[in-house]
């Protein structure tokens, strides 16, 4: 019914710098809030950053003045800018969305399948 569809993971030195992009399809009529989690091995997964349908930004203090979230509405798309990385970094990253159903308008929260970043020192 919805997709989310992850790309732009890959292995990168520290220092370096990544895009991620999120594209969803499927029924959809409008996206809320779109956001990025990453989980490490052993670990919980946590927000990393989020962003409201009016632009709005959420950052985990971890990553704050290094990643930037955007998104284009029109292509349901959002991007993950990741800018100074460090090992501490590695994670599998996750997009997820919460979508409002045509006609019903229910609104549902979905995941995509992952993409892994790998940061080397």
């Amino acid at each position: 019914q919805v997709q989310l569809v992850e790309s732009g993971g890959g292995l990168v030195q520290a220092g370096g710098s990544l895009r991620l992009s999120c594209a969803a399809s499927g029924r959809i009529f409008s996206i809320n809030t779109m956001g990025w989690y990453r989980q490490a091995p052993g670990k919980q997964r946590e927000l990393v950053a989020s962003i409201t349908s009016l632009g709005s930004t959420n950052y985990a203090d971890s990553v704050k003045g290094r990643f930037t979230i955007s998104r284009d509405s029109a292509k349901k798309v959002a991007y993950l800018q990741m800018n100074s990385l460090e090992p501490e970094d590695t994670a599998v990253y996750y997009c997820n969305a919460e979508i409002v159903a045509p006609f019903t308008l229910r609104t549902s929260h979905y995941w995509g399948q992952g993409t892994q970043v790998t940061v080397s020192s």
